[in-house]
């Protein structure tokens, strides 16, 4: 039982295509995940978990102890056959390469026919290693011989080799402060014999030595090593990073304790006293991690940049689960060498990121168009940057830190982004800037989480403006009117966003200060004869005379110009009163805390009386909006809705506020 390591689903079989996406495992790494999402490492409650996390596109949680585990499986042909994949053939000279790494997979289905095989590399080979220049290889001495016999050998092979060359090699195995170093060098608890062809076959196939079981830790790797010296710059980048992979994994497993045994167990055998102190073992272990190291840089420096990129890349994301779990010492001392050999290009990069931050800038008064270039040009090189400093902030993630560098980028750029937003009110190229350190920058803890909170911000900003939109695509809707008024000539009446039309005159509605209307009955010995309708508007400098007999076009007017202009110069209106001015109105002379009004004399000039809006009453009469005081029945005025500008507007603002109770001042209405 299985599931697949893309969908979740289930199938039968660890190695083989999913039924329900096709997908088969092809590489190291996915023949490890897919072995540790079967019955053969994980229980069936753990399946069901990992299933539940694919099919809800959430991270797997799959313990690295249990992809170590698969990736030591994976070595077993018999298993491989168990679970449906192709054993490796007995004879590894008649394997190519690609076999191992990409093993047939049964079609989904009987109906499909599988693909024709990719064409096959030629296997690298190797003239030498760093394992054939050991000096039990250069004088043919195993571990088990003794003094006496690596005398021999170096006399005899004096006669072929160099002299000094043969004496260095008797010199360092007779030793015993030399013999040690050469011992953990070389492939301690393994039988002279099988060493002898392991170290034989390194040169005719190196990279069979990956397939090998059984043998002890530490020789494997300095096989391992060995082999890495055949990497070339045509390398597969996805096998070479599952390489790095294996070997780091299999670094972090040697124990100096087995490592003495084996040494001591041959050291029996050829008379050498035994190594007592395990501190000697671990000084050498500590020497020999670094040359493992050294010999994967050589191997990844001899490969094209951007495939060193891409498998450094892959690695790191391997190991960390994509910078969630602790990767191996061996690859944080990898990383940290990479960022060392990469300084001087992410200076560069970062130096171009901080131009083209200022440029945009710089050119942001001349509006977007003169922006977006630079952004984009800011885009590909963010881009380039964390494509090489990726596994550098995978890396810093797992060990629970930020790359310095990358943080610091990451904020130059969300800082220009806040900046062409809440200065120029470039919403677009601050959203783009958000998603761009987003998508890049999300190994970032810190900055991942502050990035997420602008993303929302400008997120709700462009829904309140796509609202807004909508609001204002509604309300010219609502204020476009079009109506012709005469009998035999005609004029036309209009109102729309882009203003009021009568005659010739032509008003933008910001520019409209005054308005008024009206109507007046007329009738012929108490008969009534009809109504003519007023309406004028107007700005500071002239007005326009509507006069009309049709009371559906006058109403319909009224309305639209009440929605386009006339709530505007209330909340004016309010202004001015806050701002402490005065308003006339015919006669009367309005406070934003009260009203002056005229006290009205039988003789005697009429007299000028200030109230407050608690001593004050409203009413309509012949025509006017009428305002007096509640204890003096000659203190009042008349205001014409016909003849006076914004009578209405009056009106509309005194009845509001007089309804909110406990009003002193008209622009308690603002609050």
């Amino acid at each position: 039982m299985a599931i697949c390591f893309k969908c979740g689903s289930a199938k039968s079989g660890a190695l083989v295509a999913c039924r329900s996406c096709n997908a088969a495992p092809r590489a190291n790494s996915e023949y490890a995940v897919s072995l540790a999402l079967s019955d053969h490492v994980s229980s069936k409650d753990q399946l069901a978990q990992y299933s539940h996390e694919l099919r809800n596109g959430k991270k797997l949680s799959v313990p690295r102890e249990a992809l170590v585990q698969a990736l030591d499986a994976l070595k077993d042909p018999q298993l491989l056959a168990m679970l449906g994949a192709q054993p490796q053939p007995a004879d590894p000279a008649q394997a190519p390469a690609t076999v191992r790494q990409h093993p047939p997979i049964p079609p989904a289905a009987p109906q499909r026919v599988a693909p024709p095989p990719p064409p096959v590399k030629p296997e690298p080979r190797l003239t030498t290693t760093a394992l054939h220049q050991s000096a039990f290889a250069v004088l043919g001495v195993t571990t088990r011989d003794d003094r006496r016999r690596i005398v021999e050998l170096a006399e005899e092979k004096s006669l072929e080799l160099d002299h000094d060359v043969c004496q260095k090699a008797r010199s360092d195995l007779t030793n015993p402060r030399t013999r040690l170093s050469a011992e953990i060098a070389w492939l301690p608890g393994v039988s002279p014999r099988k060493a002898s062809q392991l170290v034989e076959n390194l040169l005719h196939d190196p990279m069979t030595v990956r397939e090998e079981s059984g043998l002890p830790t530490l020789a494997h790797l300095n096989l391992l090593a060995a082999a890495f010296e055949a990497v070339d710059s045509e390398h597969d980048a996805e096998d070479l990073a599952s390489f790095i992979q294996e070997v780091a994994y299999l670094v972090d497993e040697i124990d100096p304790e087995d490592v003495l045994r084996d040494i001591n167990e041959d050291r029996a055998v050829s008379g050498f006293p035994e190594v007592r102190a395990l501190d000697q073992i671990e000084a050498e272990l500590a020497e020999r991690k670094r040359y493992y190291r050294s010999a994967i840089k050589d191997a990844l420096d001899r490969l094209p940049p951007t495939t060193l990129v891409q498998v450094m890349t892959d690695t790191v994301e391997g190991v960390t689960l994509g910078g969630e779990d602790h990767a191996p010492e061996l690859i944080d001392d990898l990383v940290d060498s990479y960022e060392v050999e990469t300084q001087g290009f992410l200076q560069k990069e970062a130096e171009n990121v901080h131009k083209l931050i200022k440029a945009a800038r710089d050119s942001a008064n001349s509006g977007e168009a003169a922006v977006k270039p630079y952004v984009d040009k800011l885009d590909a090189v963010a881009r380039n940057w964390d494509k090489v400093a990726q596994p550098i902030q995978l890396s810093a993630k797992a060990r629970g830190i930020d790359h310095e560098a990358s943080r610091d980028l990451a904020y130059e750029i969300r800082s220009l982004a806040i900046d062409l937003f809440n200065t120029h009110d470039m919403l677009t190229q601050a959203q783009r800037l958000t998603g761009l350190l987003q998508e890049l920058f999300a190994e970032l803890p810190e900055v991942s989480e502050r990035v997420e909170q602008d993303a929302d911000a400008l997120a709700d900003i462009f829904h309140e403006r796509k609202q807004a939109v909508a609001r204002r695509d509604e309300w010219a809707r609502e204020i476009t009117y079009r109506a012709e008024i005469g009998v035999m000539f005609k004029d036309t009446l209009s109102i729309s966003p882009d203003g009021i039309s009568w005659k010739g005159q032509s008003f933008s509605l910001d520019s409209i200060t005054r308005v008024r209307w009206g109507g007046v009955r007329h009738s012929v010995n108490g008969v009534p004869t009809g109504t003519t309708y007023t309406i004028a508007f107007g700005d500071k400098r002239s007005e326009a005379v509507v006069e009309l007999k049709k009371e559906d076009i006058y109403s319909k007017f009224i309305d639209k110009l009440w929605r386009a202009v006339c709530v505007r110069l209330l909340g004016e209106m309010l202004e001015a009163l806050k701002d402490g001015r005065d308003l006339y109105f015919g006669d009367a002379l309005l406070h934003d805390d009260g009203i002056t009004l005229v006290r009205h004399k039988f003789l005697g000039a009429n007299e000028r009386v200030r109230c407050t809006w608690g001593q004050v009453q409203i009413w309509n009469a012949d025509g006017s909006f009428c305002i007096g005081s509640k204890d003096d029945k000659k203190t009042n005025v008349g205001i014409s809705y016909i003849h006076v500008a914004n009578t209405h507007i009056l009106e509309q603002l005194i009845r509001m506020a007089f309804k909110k109770p406990g009003m002193r001042r008209l622009s308690d209405l603002l609050q």
